[in-house]
């Protein structure tokens, strides 16, 4: 079993930033990719970025393309979501997600979520 917390989520004006932590537990970190995902009200769950096991590579839907990064930290089991340039359509829950085989932006490839954490950006 893997444990996902995140964290850092809040309420920001457009235009704000915020960086997301998602802390693991329970298993070796460097053996998961990663990914993180964000649910807006009425709407499916949508990938936002991923990341390889070993953070070489690095995947981002084109809407936070520029304005998003993601990031690990295999030494501290941590994976991060920097955002900048927050828009009101960014408001969603954002959760986190770790794959022991499957290193992509479909949510059933991730075997393991955390319980996310509500970003809101006002205009």
């Amino acid at each position: 079993q893997v444990q996902l917390v995140e964290s850092g989520g809040g309420l920001v004006q457009a235009g704000g930033s915020l960086r997301l932590s998602c802390a693991a537990s329970g298993r070796t970190f460097s053996n998961y990719a990663m990914g993180w995902f964000r649910q807006a009200p009425g709407k499916e769950r949508e990938i936002v970025a991923a990341i390889s096991w070993s953070g070489e590579s690095t995947y981002s839907v084109d809407s936070v393309k520029g304005r998003f990064t993601i990031s690990r930290d295999n030494a501290k089991s941590t994976m991060y979501l920097q955002m900048n340039s927050l828009e009101p359509e960014d408001t969603a829950v954002y959760y986190c997600a770790a794959a022991r085989s499957y290193y992509g932006s479909y949510p059933n490839g991730y075997d393991y979520w955390g319980q996310g954490t509500q970003v809101t950006v006002s205009s």
